[in-house]
């Protein structure tokens, strides 16, 4: 199983990212697939998570109505949309299948 999550930086207050999570290895559109972000002294965070048939999607309640998770199981992908981003989303996000972890991709929100 491999995990390669893209799309991180810097990014002001109130604006957006989008991050992707490419995925090999595994049959992708059998699985559920989710986000998960560690801000800098803090435990893992759930995110988002979406099954593997797209529907019944749950998001952690700091980002309700902000972030949008997606998955195109043509490209095996798994994205995450992130809108009016507060200093607080700083973090390291992580994609996750099954007990499987990317390496994460770094997302700074600072003015």
């Amino acid at each position: 199983v491999r995990l390669v999550e893209s799309g991180g930086g810097l990014v002001q207050p109130g604006g957006s990212l989008r991050l992707s999570c490419a995925a090999s290895g595994f049959t992708f559109s059998n699985y559920g697939m989710s986000w998960y972000r560690q801000a800098p002294g803090k435990e893992h965070e759930l995110v988002a998570t979406i099954p593997s048939g797209g529907g019944n999607i749950d998001y952690g309640d700091s980002v309700t109505g902000r972030f949008t998770i997606s998955r195109d199981s043509a490209k095996n992908t798994v994205y995450l949309q992130m809108n009016s981003l507060k200093p607080e989303d700083t973090a390291v996000y992580y994609c996750k299948v099954g007990n499987f972890w990317g390496k994460g991709t770094l997302v700074t929100v600072s003015s």
